[in-house]
């Protein structure tokens, strides 16, 4: 008997040499993969997700360059139309995983405004690189920053409409803190409304909003234009803000973890490689330009990737903290301080009613073990500590240690 058990085991070691011998998976991968047989990945296709905007690049790369093929996985990329839309597919099941707004999943985790299902945040694809666009019309009349638009809305009374892309994205977090900062109350002071990221742009030239938060290329866009101005980044908020994550829901991790791990170390060295050189970033702003992925021209992605900024009013600047995809793995870790940020965001504008369990539930949805897995088997530096430490733009340090003190200690509110 174990004579015969141990043929079959052997049949079964060479079998499986041969098909990473044919696969051509990296050495890493079998280290991690193989060990024991069992990990190969269960899913050889997976589709993934994505809205048309810059970061959605590691995603697109990753299929273009070949890095999912390594890993022993296909990856379809989707090009989707709206965030309600990747939400809705994400849980029933059309698509495997998606480029998302890393406040989206956890929205959905807790059922707010929406379907309920239990989600998960793989990693994290972007830090930085959003913007708040004013509208040419504004900047004409003196607001080209949130005090003087303050300023503006207290002396020319209207209704001041302004838009992000999800009620629990990072946009509209960005928007009203942003908004809060100079003591404008988004909720009551003006209306907030819904916008796909690729629609922004046609909204503003027909005067449906006074401003907007989007992700790039469309604030740069907004500029070239001639249609509106920047009135921050996304990264003068927060620097190295979490932006998009790799999402998917608990049940896909829970059945497919190794087609996860796959996913991830394609995708975390597509983004090592977007980030290791000018001339890659160039090569990614022309590959993501492209009708199928963002559809723009390449000239309204390469400027603000490479941290060449202008703000649509004379003033050019090279920014250290614009979009990045890997810088040196402190983007990819999904820290449990990031996520809860969100919560606390959330119920500060009326989204939650009561206080979450705020730690309990970025340790359900963050997936700190499988990250470790995947960035171990890369030699990616991964942080020691699960929270980290940021202050944004009101000088308000945020550290995740007393998230409910937190919440309730802005003035401005739901």
């Amino acid at each position: 008997m174990s004579d015969l058990l141990n043929t079959r085991l052997s049949r079964r070691a060479v079998l499986q040499t041969a098909a990473v011998a044919a696969t051509g998976l990296s050495p890493a991968l079998r280290s991690v993969v193989y060990a024991g047989g069992s990990d190969k990945p269960e899913k050889e296709e997976v589709k993934i997700g994505f809205i048309p905007l810059t970061d959605c690049a590691s995603v697109v790369m990753a299929s273009v360059l070949g890095f999912d093929k390594k890993y022993g996985v296909k990856i379809i990329p989707s090009k989707e139309a709206s965030w309600a839309g990747v939400r809705d597919k994400l849980v029933n099941g059309e698509l495997d995983f998606a480029h998302v707004l890393y406040g989206l999943v956890y929205g959905v985790h807790l059922g707010l405004g929406g379907p309920k299902k239990d989600m998960a945040v793989l990693m994290t694809l972007n830090n930085n690189g959003q913007a708040i666009t004013l509208s040419k019309k504004l900047a004409d009349k003196g607001a080209v920053d949130a005090a003087s638009l303050a300023k503006l809305m207290a002396s020319d009374k209207r209704e001041y409409t302004f838009a992000q892309t999800f009620p629990t994205g990072t946009h509209a977090m960005w928007l009203y803190y942003w908004l809060a900062s100079a003591g404008i109350n988004p909720l009551q002071d003006a209306k907030v409304i819904t916008v796909p990221p690729p629609q922004m742009v046609a909204n503003m030239r027909v005067g449906n909003m006074d401003g907007f938060c989007v992700g790039e290329p469309w604030g740069h866009r907004a500029i070239m234009d001639g249609i509106g101005i920047t009135g921050v980044t996304t990264q003068d908020i927060w620097k190295d803000h979490p932006e998009k994550v790799l999402g998917t829901t608990a049940e896909f991790t829970k059945k497919y973890p190794n087609t996860s791990r796959a996913v991830m170390m394609a995708i975390l060295e597509a983004s090592q490689w977007i980030d290791a050189s000018l001339q890659n970033k160039l090569k990614m702003a022309e590959t993501i330009a492209d009708k199928s992925y963002v559809n723009t021209g390449v000239d309204a992605i390469n400027q603000r990737i490479l941290g060449r900024y202008q703000n649509g009013l004379g003033k050019t600047w090279d920014d250290p903290n614009h979009m990045k995809f890997f810088n040196d793995g402190a983007v990819n870790f999904p820290y449990l301080s990031d996520g809860m940020w969100f919560l606390t965001q959330h119920k500060r504008w009326g989204l939650l009613k009561e206080h979450p369990d705020y730690l309990a539930v970025a340790k359900q949805i963050n997936q700190i073990e499988l990250y470790k897995q995947a960035a171990g088997a890369l030699k990616i530096n991964v942080p020691k500590d699960p929270m980290r430490t940021s202050k944004l733009i009101d000088g308000v340090v945020w550290d995740g240690k007393d998230p409910k003190k937190y919440a309730e200690s802005f003035k401005v509110h739901a």
